[in-house]
């Protein structure tokens, strides 16, 4: 269970536009790079965003895509950071191992899962010396609850991936989407 996940959805109600991107797009395909000129390094969410679902290739129609940003955001610049690869759910970190091998880049290894491990995200750039500040981190992931509101609480740029690679039936998913559509900008 994402106890950060559950007790930050509460924020939610008190300012819904916590969880609204500075930019939304289709898919993984539709993403600018650069993202932005500010953008020094990039937060990547796996599953439903680059990557089929539980799978830890990129999706066969993102390969480009994906070539193209690890080259403008090359090493410690572009991190992966999953709920599941990389958390405490992953034992022994197996997960992270794989898929770091798998794609060529860094898996976060982090305690507190999205949206609450923004800390450890920065750590990470900080220790690179990537990033002199949040504002110079975008955060792209398909779900509004979790990679989005991440970003905002951290002060980043936040890119939601609207459809992902496989559109979801999760009534959470579709209830973000409802969501955005209510309060997104005219």
């Amino acid at each position: 269970m994402n106890i950060s996940g559950t007790l930050n959805a509460f924020r939610v109600v008190y300012n819904p536009r916590i969880c609204m991107p500075q930019l939304a797009v289709p898919t993984f395909n539709d993403l600018p790079i650069p993202i932005n000129p500010n953008i020094k390094a990039v937060v990547l969410d796996k599953d439903n965003c680059f990557a089929y679902p539980r799978e830890n290739q990129v999706w066969h129609a993102y390969s480009d895509k994906w070539l193209d940003l690890k080259k403008k955001y090359p090493g410690a610049a572009l991190l992966v950071v999953s709920n599941t690869a990389g958390s405490n759910d992953d034992r022994d970190y197996r997960e992270a191992q794989l898929l770091e091998k798998d794609l060529g880049t860094c898996v976060l290894r982090h305690s507190v899962k999205k949206p609450g491990c923004g800390q450890e995200v920065m750590k990470h750039f900080y220790e690179n010396k990537i990033v002199e500040s949040p504002d110079q981190v975008a955060v792209v992931g398909d779900r509004l609850f979790t990679d989005v509101m991440m970003a905002n609480l951290m002060g980043s740029y936040s890119v939601w991936i609207r459809d992902g690679v496989k559109i979801s039936s999760n009534p959470i998913v579709k209830f973000e989407k409802a969501l955005y559509s209510m309060f997104k900008p005219s």
